[in-house]
């Protein structure tokens, strides 16, 4: 039996949106990453302007300037996107309240992430700034991901409390895998610009540490695919798929000097499996709402 939703919720046009967010956060934070590889970071070495004298860049900037100038325009992209979101769930501000809220949060999120961006600018692309700013877009990746869920299920709700102990194990996991992650970034030779400084790391060193939680992580989610519901089971089947595709590209940028293209393609995959890790956890705690819903509408 299919759950009813508010006709709001149904709306082509609520749902087409959510994505849009989701699909928007993880986009800027690829074409941040991009402006990093192409060593753009200090297209415009100012910030909120381009230069000292322009909001915008310049011919002197050359190609960095447009790529870094480029990506801040984004940013009202995103605005525009998630002003759109809470237009689309104006109606429901009191009905879903946690929808909207959802919203408020993504919304707040973008001049967070435009000063953190602003201040790695100011700070020369100090490693660990730069690296507060992915953190940042992790999470407002997995709020957007949850915003997505919520509007499907309609009033189905997951609680903290049934989330299994293997898949909080499986958040410590994934989590620590991005923050390795960063500081492995943080240590490596894409600095976003060649003065820009490192973070002092041993590169080699700290990319096998990088490795440990993900491989924990590919054999927590086997564990959760057999203790978990069904609906938790496609999604930790997925998750597992793109763990496993991650180390692979993973390895396989270590070992051939990290290429720009599979380092773009390893950060896509990073905020496409924080998506899916999200969407599984939250799946993972819905086993024992989801029964409860289930009798009520038998009934």
């Amino acid at each position: 039996m299919v759950l009813s939703l508010p006709s709001t919720l149904r709306s082509r046009f609520v749902r087409v949106i959510v994505w849009a967010v989701l699909i928007a956060n993880i986009g800027i934070t690829v074409t941040g990453a991009l402006v990093r590889l192409t060593a753009s970071g200090l297209g415009c070495p100012t910030w909120p302007l381009c230069t000292e004298d322009s909001l915008v860049t310049t011919p002197e900037m050359g190609i960095h300037g447009i790529i870094e100038f480029g990506n801040r325009l984004l940013t009202f992209v995103l605005l525009i996107v998630t002003v759109l979101v809470l237009v689309a769930l104006w109606r429901l501000r009191r009905e879903h309240r946690d929808l909207w809220r959802l919203g408020i949060v993504l919304l707040a999120g973008i001049p967070l992430q435009a000063v953190v961006g602003g201040i790695s600018v100011w700070m020369k692309l100090n490693p660990y700034v730069v690296g507060f700013h992915f953190v940042l877009s992790i999470a407002m990746t997995v709020v957007a991901t949850i915003l997505v869920i919520r509007v499907y299920d309609g009033t189905e709700t997951a609680r903290l409390r049934a989330v299994p102990v293997v898949s909080w194990l499986l958040v410590a996991s994934t989590l620590m895998t991005l923050l390795m992650g960063i500081l492995t970034t943080g240590s490596g030779p894409h600095a976003g610009d060649a003065a820009a400084p490192r973070n002092g790391l041993e590169p080699e060193l700290i990319q096998h540490v990088h490795s440990w939680p993900a491989y924990a992580s590919i054999v927590l989610v086997n564990v959760a695919w057999f203790t978990g519901n069904v609906r938790a089971r496609r999604w930790m089947a997925a998750l597992l798929f793109a763990l496993v595709a991650q180390a692979i590209v993973g390895v396989v940028q270590s070992r051939t000097g990290l290429p720009v293209p599979l380092v773009a393609a390893h950060v896509l995959m990073a905020m496409m499996t924080t998506a899916i890790a999200t969407a599984a956890i939250y799946r993972s705690a819905m086993s024992g709402s989801m029964a409860t819903a289930m009798k009520s509408a038998v009934k």
